[in-house]
């Protein structure tokens, strides 16, 4: 079962695989018209609205082996719906022909509706319900999910049933194959730029993401690195936490992080309520970037990850850390092969070892080749990177673009997959630019043209 973003997310991936969206509307208007012919009865009217389910109704006109008539409930303004109507008879629509028809075919508005409907479409709906019509829905019934909905007999939805499609208003609910590649939902790809939170454009400095980084200590660059991959991504704001011999060279790297000192020279315990102070105007915390592996700094680790209630990202020697007693909370681990057998007490462990391992709000991404991201209930991979990124601190640019996404308030899940993506992205534009000359300061710096070729349409 599927959301109605996740149904976008597959046809844009679909795209990306070589299955044009075309090819995925002629299949879904051939899955109608099956449909239609199994359970329309009498004279049959075809309702279209301007947008791709539109586009499915006029699709399923070249398939129909019954009569059937079209009204366009709004002039087709999207370019496969246009595509579609050509040579579709059609007559602008008014509430008088519903009493002229026996079975309506609700194709006027899709999953991609959101807020409150205007007076056009509730009128709409009031009058086919009131009508009490035999009604067919392309996808889902116009309207679910807003309050204000047709109720529907039959309800024709592609590919795997949307999770509205378990309303009572979907009547009987047929699930159609129309095509769509098994690797549109296992591999992350383009599509899943639309789970990317845009900000809103009154939104100010703050709302879009603060991420504390606690790091640094034993290495320097690390910290730094994944604060640019965070910043890369759009977070608003990212402060570094870090010990007294790293603080001034971390603060010298760049004027776009914020750098405050802890109270010694690697993490101890001593600095814990400082960073829980800073955690708590925080929507999220990344932990490990050089921090080294001290006694005393694994315990403070272990102590600050266990007490905190905010997402937390951990990587590098904070992995080794925590891996004795991983507290059941909002976590993404992103460990390389080494650390991943540490984290789950196995050498070499497989996905279902990892997946046992993963709690309800545990994810964890396998970094690597192929980048595997595991939660208690999903794994998808990414392909996205290249052979370049071998060299050291790519991890941490990961990291912190990860840690980036769930401070701006994606799930851990959706930001290791999305974040493996954009910084296997960030890679290969790197890589084009500076061959095996590539720095993983190069990767950090791509983000933002990887993001931006991401969320262009």
């Amino acid at each position: 079962m599927i959301t109605p973003l996740e149904a976008r997310i597959l046809d844009r991936n679909s795209e990306c695989l070589g299955i044009s969206l075309e090819t995925l509307m002629e299949n879904a208007g051939r899955e109608l018209a099956q449909a239609v012919d199994a359970f329309g009865m009498g004279r049959i009217l075809f309702v279209c609205g301007s947008g791709n389910n539109g586009g499915d109704g006029y699709a399923a006109s070249k398939y129909l082996t019954v009569d059937a008539d079209y009204t366009a409930f709004r002039t087709p303004k999207s370019r496969l719906c246009k595509k579609m109507a050509e040579g579709v008879d059609t007559v602008p629509y008014s509430d008088e022909l519903l009493s002229e028809y026996d079975t309506i075919v609700d194709c006027v508005l899709g999953t991609g509706v959101e807020g409150k409907l205007n007076d056009e479409y509730v009128g709409y709906i009031d009058g086919l319900n009131r009508a009490c019509k035999n009604v067919i829905a392309c996808d889902i019934p116009t309207g679910l999910g807003t309050g204000k909905n047709v109720l529907a007999n039959v309800t024709v939805t592609f590919h795997d049933a949307k999770t509205l499609s378990l309303d009572s208003a979907c009547g009987m609910v047929l699930i159609s194959d129309i095509g769509i590649p098994k690797e549109a939902s296992t591999y992350v790809n383009k599509g899943d730029f639309l789970r990317y939170p845009i900000p809103k454009e009154d939104s100010h400095k703050g709302q879009n993401g603060r991420l504390v980084i606690v790091g640094g200590g034993a290495f320097v660059g690390a910290p730094a690195l994944a604060a640019m991959g965070a910043l890369g991504v759009g977070t608003d704001l990212v402060t570094i936490l870090s010990p007294k011999n790293t603080f001034v060279p971390i603060a010298s790297l760049s004027p776009s992080y914020i750098v405050k000192q802890l109270n010694n020279d690697i993490l101890r315990i001593s600095d814990k309520e400082m960073i829980s102070d800073e955690c708590k105007k925080a929507d999220a915390l990344l932990i490990g970037p050089g921090l080294g592996r001290d006694p005393d700094t694994v315990d403070t680790i272990r102590c600050i990850v266990n007490e905190l209630d905010i997402p937390v990202i951990i990587d590098a020697d904070a992995i080794i850390a925590v891996a004795c007693s991983v507290p059941d909370k909002e976590i993404v681990f992103t460990p390389h092969r080494r650390e991943l057998s540490a984290l789950i007490g196995k050498d070499d462990p497989s996905e279902d070892d990892v997946r046992g391992f993963c709690t309800k709000g545990i994810t964890v991404l396998c970094k690597g080749k192929e980048d595997v991201i595991i939660s208690r209930y999903d794994t998808r991979r990414n392909r996205s990177g290249c052979s370049g990124m071998t060299v050291g601190g790519t991890g941490d640019v990961l990291s912190g673009t990860v840690a980036g996404l769930v401070a701006k308030g994606m799930s851990g899940f959706d930001a290791a997959c999305l974040g493996a993506h954009i910084c296997g992205k960030a890679g290969e534009i790197a890589f084009g630019d500076r061959s095996y000359g590539m720095t993983a300061s190069d990767v950090a710096d791509r983000i933002p043209s990887a993001l931006k070729e991401g969320l262009d349409d």
